[in-house]
């Protein structure tokens, strides 16, 4: 036998160490000191020097089989070894196929993220060549094949290989291919009951003890997942886990219907909380995504007791186990509202603010559940409306969402929130007796008595959502905002566009916003239906008539000031003549950039 310390917790270990020496000593027990047979670490693939557990935890490596065993098995995935070349984020495609090749769902890691995280990224895929479309290695690696292509397209659960909040296995939907940073799990016949009940034994307490045993904290190779001990399961437990699986599952999804970028999307949070005005529908939003904390940690809660059961574990094997691995992160992450990008980047939310950190391991985000944010994700929202992207009669009720799919359900091509035609495809022009109109070239501007006034028409659009109450919504979003929101849209929405669709270090923003440098004036376009002539029609139907106009604004004012203007009036000429200038600059650029526009 031999006596190990363990001191972790200890802030002064030296003087820690020499009391549990001097108890060892007297011959009284204390927590910090193990008595372990050496020849028992044996038992713990890789022999690691486990002291701090049972003999009955270690011996369950042993008297169970390994998870890489029957009918189940975890393979790595490739690396496309060009990223950039490769990847797209959904919401950049309008289809899933282009030339010879075709855009496929693929699960990349991420953050960590128990049951459910959705899938944001797409690959090149060459279907004739079963490979990423002129794909052949790496120099002095050279393959035509990607790893573990026979395993692509099938339904199973992944995880990022990189994790600094422990392992956390999610669904993964049918139709994906999956990543080296993000492994993949399957079982035989890919029966969905068998991979749910595997989802929640795999997320237990008991299971992710059992891997920190045999690995360095942070990644989560295949290996250790395949050497991991799984008990069989009778009918019963299979069919109990698979139900508290498929409850965790729906209720982190559910999270995901208010983020315009996921394939969950319906409507943003204040449109699906109860309330009047916007203050009161955010407090309900708040108090709603706690409610679902305390129903995740419930779910988990059951999830350990029952698989602590089924791998035998003693009372103070489950304190010690679930002491280790931290419990409660997965209600900490439904109180967090949780979303964070594809490679581990936090965000950290603010009105117009796209402060990030850079850490390859900070994983996760804090709460975007607060007014000024959420009325900010509702314009945003709303500038997708006038583009014609989402769909405004899910918000009146004259169209319902579809129902809830399964966990390993094929991902659709747009989100149930956007608008779309009978094919599940977007539309480029409205539908026969839709409420509102929108641009079919994908051209709005910032300008005030326009008839495409960008302003006039989210204004329209919250008219629609909110009937009668737009007016004083309207006004309660100036206060939230803290500016007016024609103002807000002019200045802040595109910062907050671009933080909401920039995910695995890629920016990848839908709306673009072509302004003056003081934002005075400005052009959006929808990327969708830009084409070969988007910029010769913003300069002769938009930018040259404005810079025309001011023009003769500039001229009047002179005329009207006379020789002897008065102080206002020499500021009124003064601002007119910056806005000109402005606006000339602007159109000279336009100018340049509409013959070398070429998009494919």
């Amino acid at each position: 036998m031999s006596l190990s310390f363990r001191l972790l917790g200890e802030e002064e270990k030296g003087a820690a160490l020499a009391e549990a020496v001097r108890s060892v000593a007297a011959g009284k027990s204390d927590a910090r000191v193990f008595e372990v047979a050496p020849e028992s670490f044996v038992q713990v693939t890789g022999a690691p020097f486990a002291y701090w557990v049972s003999e009955g935890v270690r011996r369950v490596f042993v008297s169970l089989p390994s998870f890489e065993a029957g009918r189940r098995v975890a393979r790595r995935g490739p690396s496309t070894c060009d990223d950039y070349r490769y990847l797209r984020c959904w919401w950049e495609e309008t289809s899933l196929g282009h030339g010879l090749g075709t855009w496929q769902h693929f699960a990349k890691g991420g953050v960590y993220a128990p049951f459910y995280s959705d899938i944001h990224l797409l690959v090149d895929w060459e279907p004739r060549r079963q490979t990423f479309l002129g794909f052949f290695g790496r120099p002095g690696r050279e393959i035509e094949r990607p790893e573990s292509v026979d395993h692509f397209f099938r339904p199973g659960l992944t995880w990022p290989r990189r994790s600094q909040r422990g392992l956390g296995l999610r669904a993964m939907p049918a139709g994906c291919i999956f990543a080296d940073k993000g492994p993949a799990a399957f079982v035989a016949d890919d029966d969905p009951q068998v991979l749910l009940a595997l989802l929640a034994l795999t997320n237990s307490g008991a299971f992710r003890a059992l891997v920190s045993l045999q690995m360095a904290f942070g990644s989560y190779e295949v290996g250790v997942i395949q050497r991991t001990p799984v008990p069989e399961l009778s009918d019963d437990a299979q069919h109990h886990l698979a139900g508290l699986a498929r409850r965790a599952w729906s209720l982190k999804r559910s999270l995901d219907n208010a983020e315009v970028t996921s394939h969950a999307f319906v409507l943003p949070a204040l449109l699906q909380a109860e309330g009047g005005a916007l203050a009161e529908r955010a407090a309900a939003r708040v108090e709603s995504v706690a409610k679902m904390g305390v129903a995740l940690s419930q779910v988990q809660a059951e999830i350990d007791e029952r698989c602590f059961d089924l791998y035998g574990f003693a009372a103070e094997d489950r304190a010690a186990a679930l002491g280790a691995i931290g419990a409660g992160t997965l209600a900490d992450d439904a109180g967090a509202e949780v979303a964070a990008d594809g490679d581990g980047q936090a965000r950290e939310v603010g009105v117009g603010s796209a402060r990030k950190a850079e850490d390859e391991d900070a994983e996760g985000m804090i709460s975007v559940a607060k007014a000024p944010e959420l009325v900010a994700q509702l314009f945003d929202w709303l500038a997708g409306v006038a583009f014609g992207r989402f769909d405004v009669r899910l918000a009146t009720g004259e169209r319902v969402p579809p129902p809830e799919p399964e966990p390993f359900d094929p991902l659709p091509a747009c989100s149930p929130g956007m608008l779309t035609g009978d094919a599940g495809l977007p539309l480029d022009r409205p539908p026969a007796g839709y409420p509102l109109p929108f641009p079919e070239d994908g051209v709005l501007v910032d300008d005030a008595g326009h008839p495409r006034d960008m302003a006039a028409a989210v204004r329209a659009g919250l008219e629609v959502a909110l009937g009668a109450g737009a007016e004083e919504a309207w006004q309660e979003a100036s206060a939230l905002l803290g500016v007016e929101p024609r103002a807000w849209l002019a200045r802040g929405l595109f910062e907050h566009h671009l933080w909401a669709h920039s995910k695995s270090r890629r920016r990848a923003p839908i709306c673009w916003q072509l302004a003056t440098p003081s934002a005075s004036y400005s052009v959006w376009l929808y990327a969708h239906r830009l084409g070969p002539d988007t910029f010769f029609r913003v300069l002769g139907d938009f930018v040259s008539p404005k810079v025309q106009h001011e023009e003769r604004r500039l001229t009047a004012l002179v005329q009207s000031a006379g020789p002897s203007p008065t102080a206002s009036q020499r500021q009124e000429v003064a601002e007119q003549e910056a806005l000109v200038a402005e606006l000339r600059a602007f159109r000279d650029e336009v100018a340049r950039i509409a013959p070398l526009w070429r998009p494919d």
